[in-house]
Parts: C-alpha cells; sequence; structure tokens
C-alpha cells in the first residue's frame, strides 16, 4: 500500500505554518507506530479516561479542548464529577492545561455558563482553563482532545480524540437508554435521549502531534475573544485571559503498534488577523475526505451527525457517479436535535438536498439509516466516522458539511494499519492496497451493534466482511423492522435497531425560504473567498 494514495502530504495539507508536520526529521504529514483503539460510546471512553487521570501523580501533564464542559457530569458514577476529578489532579500535582470554546448565550440553548464554571473549578484546585473565543462569527471550537502525558512512564502516554464531549448526555452504551445527566432535545427522543458515538484511544507518537496541535492554540497570542462585550464579561467574572507557559514538550512516545496515524484539522480563514499557527485557515479534513473518496470502489460507510451540504457531499456523488461498483450507507439522526417551527427547516433543508445528490448519483446503491433502542426511541447519532473500503479509517469531531470542513476549528484522525485482514474478500476494492484490519473491524464493530448481532467464533467465518454482503444485511434488517412498525408491533421484535431514513417532504417554498437561514446561520462557509469561487478546498 501506498501511504501517499490516501494521506496527504505536508504541501497537500495546504497550511505551511504549523509544525505539526515539519516536527519530524524526514517532514512526514503522518506517524508510523501507533496503537490506536475505538472506543464505542461515551460510557466506556469515560470510564477509561477516569481510570488514566486518577493515575497520573505529581509533574505528569494532562491538556484537553472541548465544545462543551458540564463540570457535575459524572464519567463513572457518584463521586466522578469531571469537574471533581479534573481539579483532584490538578491538587495532586498534575500541570492540567484546558481549552473550552466560550460559547454563544445559555438563552440559545448553549452552554456558556457551564464552561464558564467547569473552567472556574479546575482553576481553583490549581489548574488552567481559558474561554477560547478566538473564531470567526457564529462559529465555535468543535475540538475533543484530551491528551496525558508522563515524564516518568511515557509508556502510559495516551491521547482521546474523536465526538465526545465532557458534558451532559454523552454517559450512554450499546443498550442506548441515554445518560442520566441528560441535555434538552427534541421531543422524539425522550426525557433520557440515547446517544451513540465514538471516540479514539491513541498511543505511540501520534500523541506528540495531537499534543503539538494543542500546544499551537495554547501558545496563540492572539486574545481570547475580540468582542467588547465579551471583554467586560472577561473582567466581570475576574476571568484568566492570559495562558501561562507549558512545560517544554516531551520527546515523542515510542512506537508501540502497527497503525499510521495522520492527524487532520479544520480552521478556518480568520478575517483581519487569522491564527498564526494558520494564517490562512485550514482545511486537511476536507482535503483528506476528498483524497480517500477518490479511491473508493467498493463501500463507504459513514456514521454522521449532519450529512449536510450539497456542496460537501459532492465528492461522494462524483465517486458513486464513476463507479458502478461502489455503495454508500450512512448512519444518522433520524430527527434533528432542534424540532422548533423555525429550527427544524434550517436543519433539514441542506440535508435533504445532500441525499437528493447522493441518490441522483448512486441510485439504490445509496442507503441512509437511522437507529433506534430495543424500547422504539431514536438513537441520537453523535458519532463523526468513516470507513472506506476496509482500508482507510477517519474519526473525529467533524461532521459530512461545510461548517466542520471550513468554519469551525475541528480535529481528527485517520488511522491506516500495517496489518493486511487475512479474511475475505482481502482486496474490496481491488486496486491491490488489501484490507486493514483496524478499518474493517471498526466497520463489523459498528455494523454488528446496529443489527444485534453478536461476534462470531474465533476462526469462523464473518459475513459482514464483505461489503455487499453487508449492504444487503442492513437494507433487511432495516426493512423488517419498518414492516414490524408498519404493522402495529405485532409478535417478536425483529432484531436490529435500523430504520431506514426518510426525509420529510419540505415544499419548494419551504426549502426556498429556509435556505438563506441554513446557508447563514447552520451551515456557514469559512472558506477564503478564491476558494469559495474555485468551489475547492
Amino acid at each position: 500500500m501506498e501511504l501517499s494514495d490516501w494521506l496527504l502530504t505536508a504541501d497537500e495539507r495546504g497550511n505551511a505554518a504549523t509544525r505539526l508536520d515539519r516536527r519530524r526529521p524526514d517532514g512526514a504529514a503522518w506517524s508510523h507506530g501507533n496503537d490506536v483503539r475505538p472506543l464505542v460510546h461515551g460510557r466506556t471512553y469515560f470510564a477509561e479516561l477516569l481510570t488514566a487521570i486518577r493515575s497520573q501523580g505529581p509533574g505528569d501533564l494532562l491538556m484537553f479542548t472541548d465544545w462543551r464542559g458540564d463540570p457535575d457530569e459524572r464519567l463513572d458514577g457518584e463521586g466522578t464529577e469531571i469537574g471533581a476529578v479534573l481539579a483532584a489532579a490538578a491538587e495532586r500535582g498534575v500541570i492540567v492545561k484546558g481549552l473550552i470554546w466560550r460559547s454563544h448565550l445559555d438563552g440559545l440553548q448553549f452552554s456558556q455558563t457551564e464552561n464558564r464554571h467547569l473552567g472556574e473549578e479546575i482553576a481553583a484546585a490549581g489548574g488552567e482553563c481559558l474561554l477560547d473565543m478566538r473564531v470567526r462569527p457564529g462559529g465555535s471550537h468543535h475540538q475533543k482532545l484530551v491528551v496525558l502525558r508522563h515524564p516518568e512512564r511515557p509508556e502510559a502516554d495516551v491521547a482521546y480524540v474523536g465526538g465526545i464531549d465532557l458534558c451532559h448526555g454523552r454517559n450512554d452504551d450499546a443498550s442506548h437508554h441515554g445518560d442520566p445527566q441528560a441535555i434538552p432535545f427534541a421531543e422524539a427522543y425522550g426525557e433520557r435521549p440515547p446517544w451513540h458515538d465514538v471516540q479514539l484511544a491513541v498511543r505511540g507518537p501520534a500523541v506528540g502531534d495531537l499534543e503539538a496541535g494543542f500546544r499551537e492554540r495554547w501558545e496563540d497570542p492572539s486574545p481570547l475573544s475580540r468582542s467588547p462585550l465579551t471583554r467586560m464579561r472577561e473582567l466581570f467574572h475576574h476571568e484568566d485571559t492570559e495562558a501561562d507557559r507549558l512545560p517544554a514538550q516531551l520527546p515523542d512516545p515510542e512506537p508501540c503498534g502497527t497503525h499510521t496515524v495522520q492527524v487532520l484539522r479544520t480552521y478556518p480563514n480568520r478575517l483581519f488577523r487569522g491564527y498564526p499557527f494558520a494564517p490562512d485557515g485550514e482545511r486537511s479534513i476536507a482535503r483528506g475526505y476528498l483524497r480517500a473518496v477518490g479511491r473508493a470502489r467498493s463501500l463507504i460507510y459513514l456514521e454522521d451527525q449532519y450529512l449536510w451540504s450539497p456542496s460537501v457531499v459532492e465528492s461522494f456523488a462524483r465517486a458513486l457517479a464513476a463507479h458502478p461498483g461502489l455503495h454508500l450507507v450512512a448512519v444518522i439522526p433520524t430527527v434533528p436535535e432542534q424540532d422548533g417551527r423555525l429550527t427544524l427547516p434550517m436543519n433539514l433543508v441542506g440535508r435533504v438536498a445532500a441525499l437528493d445528490r447522493l441518490r441522483e448519483a448512486g441510485g439504490d446503491r445509496v442507503a441512509v439509516y437511522g437507529l433506534e433502542n430495543h424500547a422504539g426511541t431514536p438513537v441520537y447519532v453523535h458519532a463523526k466516522a468513516c470507513v472506506i473500503d476496509d482500508v482507510w479509517a477517519a474519526v473525529g469531531s467533524d461532521n459530512i458539511n461545510l461548517r466542520s470542513w471550513s468554519h469551525d476549528s475541528e480535529l481528527g484522525c485517520v488511522v491506516l494499519d500495517g496489518d493486511a485482514d487475512p479474511r475475505t474478500p482481502r482486496d474490496p476494492a481491488g486496486l491491490g492496497d488489501g484490507a486493514r484490519v483496524f478499518a474493517r473491524e471498526l466497520r463489523l464493530r459498528l455494523a454488528r451493534e446496529h443489527l444485534d448481532e453478536a461476534e462470531p467464533d474465533p476462526g469462523a467465518p464473518d459475513p459482514l466482511c464483505d461489503p455487499r454482503h453487508a449492504f444487503e444485511a442492513f437494507a433487511a434488517a432495516a426493512s423488517a423492522l419498518d414492516a414490524w412498525h408498519a404493522g402495529g408491533r405485532q409478535g417478536p421484535r425483529p432484531p436490529g435497531r435500523l430504520r431506514a431514513y426518510r426525509p420529510p417532504e419540505m415544499s419548494s417554498l419551504a426549502r426556498t425560504v429556509s435556505m438563506p437561514f441554513y446557508r447563514l446561520l447552520v451551515d456557514p462557509d469559512g472558506r477564503p473567498l478564491r476558494l469559495r469561487l474555485r468551489k475547492s478546498f
């Protein structure tokens, strides 16, 4: 397998100002020898994160970024509230540094107060947590990252990156009964919205890459906000607005696995004075997807919170049109998280247009599903994961939309496994790359949950390895469950959680009225004008 067929070179990242690629002597834009594990669902991630933080001692370093942080969110039962856990780490001498998006006002259903309170709790214990509003107007810092370094125990170094925030609503498991600490949500999801999500645990040299990305943001000398009103709030609340110096970065952890990892980001083209580490922005997430999707031949498997933006799915549509054997499976939320009279159409119009384009290109080779738990309650899909041809796998904070590909800050990892998967088909794409263990196992693990299938016995064949069989298995399971609901839920419930997604009808008038608000508020474009005109990233 030629790595540059799937990954971006340093030049192709399109951001010469970042230290991410030039920090290695060979200038490579990826690292070898990593061990990456998918942590499916918040309960799995939170339990492991709790153990890892509690094992840190004096002089160890904990760095995190987040979109939302609720200080009272319990990681694993009473007494494990994230604010208290981070504060306790700071009190015993761990160097705790955090960057949380400052957030819009709580009156708009955001988390300004919660984020500030988490920072205050950490600061009171001797840590430091800054409220970062260095974004485009209407934008956010959406990265979800925790890096744990251990000067005396480098073998314990680990980074967690993906879609899971340290906040209410995320602590769910495969049973999908929801987080007891729920958040306000669309009525269809009930009082405890079931939540599906994915995070990665990364060990090896890529931990150094993820730490370097954190340091770029931490060391940005720009004010945390340009807003005079926000600056007044900072003074009123006596907020820390100056980042203290971090200790020097340790050498990267030693190689410990077979995974090549490329760290991808989004930073917008920020007006007037950009980021010093990305003065023209960075769109390596978009470019990474464009590279991989262009190589897809067999199956693109997506789990995504939004799947919006006709301009973003155009690359998927072109691949479907060019390769008649290519199929696409997408697992998305059945209902947007906001169901108000004004917000629902804005949240639907981009998805409707995007799915229309995909189906125009791929016809019945495009299948889109929602999830429900065994009680029939929809499961909110917050995961941001993609597997292409059982070779390329990506997990991060980014969604398939223009906002994530150009406007908000985002962070993700692409994983290419050096170990080929020996199960048939050994090369689903037929390009000579061969199926890879990590990508295939991630797809199979997610598929088995959605189908209610157990892992086969060791050595036994697994029909789901065949992308065409997996595509048909999803269709059959959704069809059976849809028919059971349509028939009044008579008899035993069929196995699985998949429901065929059918977007609601939107009149031409509704689309016309909603589209300007969708483009301005829901899915804005953060690219420089020259790239917008060229329709490129």
